[in-house]
């Protein structure tokens, strides 16, 4: 039997880890509020929302587009090898569209830029914490949530379905050049099959996956960056967590995403 110290232990750590939990999630979800209000409270700082609009987007287009491009392809002839056993080798087109579309289109883009964007932030914004420049600004009279978060996080909704668009359109491209040129499919049946079958709605409903993971990146990066302790360790665990919490959340709203809008 386990001693009642064992067991004061046991659910003093287990008290602990509620409450930081409990603690985590409230921060986050003040920040969330804060942040909604400042973006429409003027002063809006427009040169900083495009500086980061720049970082997030522009600066992430090679591993996007590198990322689309690879996945179309092995999509296609994946696709290819399992449909010709059914006689459907003119499905590979739709398969590759609505694939890249609904899914792998925004839920990649997304993982990308988490991995390289969002890291960023919250090792620069974790950086500014523990060299105390965010409790400069508050001196200073600047709101640091209105200064160094609202921007990244607009930046991060308004940027990541761009993104998902070019990840969707090198996908498909990729697709259709291993589909036509390698394994010889007929271009017209290619396109006509994909035109019939991808409607507006795919687009869409990936557009809408895409917003919402560009407020989770951003808010989680930002979140651990501001409430970051410990030094240059600090840092390093700050950039860690985002990435893991930002990727882990882009994977569960993604399934709860497309069972309510299937």
């Amino acid at each position: 039997m386990r001693s009642p110290l064992h067991m004061r232990e046991h659910l003093e750590n287990l008290g602990r880890s509620a409450e930081g939990f409990v603690s985590s999630a409230g921060r986050l979800a003040m920040m969330l509020g804060h942040a909604a209000v400042y973006a429409v409270v003027p002063p809006i700082k427009f040169r900083n929302i495009f500086k980061q609009m720049e970082f997030v987007g522009v600066q992430s287009l090679f591993v996007v587009v590198l990322t689309g491009t690879f996945t179309g392809m092995v999509l296609a002839l994946q696709s290819f090898n399992a449909l010709k056993r059914f006689g459907a080798e003119s499905m590979v087109g739709p398969t590759v569209a609505l694939s890249m579309a609904r899914e792998l289109g925004p839920v990649l883009a997304g993982l990308m830029v988490t991995g390289r964007a969002g890291s960023a932030m919250a090792t620069e914004l974790g950086t500014m914490r523990v060299t105390e420049q965010i409790d400069a600004l508050f001196t200073m009279a600047i709101n640091p949530v209105k200064y160094l978060v609202v921007p990244r996080v607009i930046a991060g909704v308004c940027m990541f379905p761009l993104l998902t668009v070019i990840t969707d359109f090198v996908g498909v491209i990729g697709g259709y050049l291993v589909g036509v040129k390698l394994l010889g499919i007929n271009p017209g049946v290619y396109i006509g099959r994909t035109v019939d079958f991808v409607q507006v709605d795919d687009i869409f409903t990936g557009l809408m996956k895409s917003v919402v993971f560009g407020l989770i990146t951003s808010l989680a990066a930002c979140y651990y960056g501001f409430y970051t302790t410990g030094g240059a360790e600090g840092v390093g665990r700050s950039a860690t967590s985002s990435v893991v919490l930002g990727s882990v959340l882009i994977l569960i709203s993604d399934y709860l995403m497309s069972s309510f809008l299937a």
